[in-house]
């Protein structure tokens, strides 16, 4: 269970790391759909984000890894939703993660990560299931009116 400690920074012991990722949304019969992943088996899901690897911007590896964990490779960037930080799964880093907002058109996707079985799907920005990790919840809900704004102005 995810509870306050992966958001407490320890004093000493975890090194940074900084990642990127993205709210990707799309429009569907009127309705905002958000895309989140999971691997299968698993019943939580997770925004697409990951790691910043050397020589790369923000948005490269935003875009990557929402291939990689989504196989959605149709993105329009639309404006940065700020970042939240915490620790990872093993309590080893400390993770910054930059999070964009993206409009796509593109319903399916082909993940890319070869040592994940992960898979997308959309759900109403209105009713998100379970997520794993807090914060990713957060973000979209206290981003809901600046996303729905965002969305129907971009259509």
């Amino acid at each position: 269970m995810i509870d306050d400690s992966w958001y407490t920074r320890p004093q000493s012991g975890v090194r940074d790391r900084t990642s990127a990722g993205g709210v990707i949304c799309r429009i569907e019969n009127g309705r905002i759909l958000v895309a989140l992943t999971t691997e299968l088996g698993l019943d939580a899901y997770i925004l697409p984000k990951g790691g910043v690897k050397r020589n790369e911007t923000l948005l490269q590896a935003a875009a990557r890894e929402i291939e990689e964990e989504a196989g959605l490779t149709d993105l329009h960037l639309l404006l940065s939703l700020g970042t939240c930080e915490r620790l990872d799964y093993e309590k080893t880093r400390w993770i910054t993660t930059h999070y964009f907002l993206y409009r796509t058109e593109q319903a399916h996707g082909i993940p890319t990560d070869p040592n994940h079985a992960y898979e997308v799907r959309w759900f109403p920005l209105h009713d998100l299931p379970e997520m794993f990790w807090p914060e990713q919840r957060r973000l979209i809900e206290s981003n809901r009116t600046l996303i729905e704004s965002k969305l129907h102005a971009a259509v």
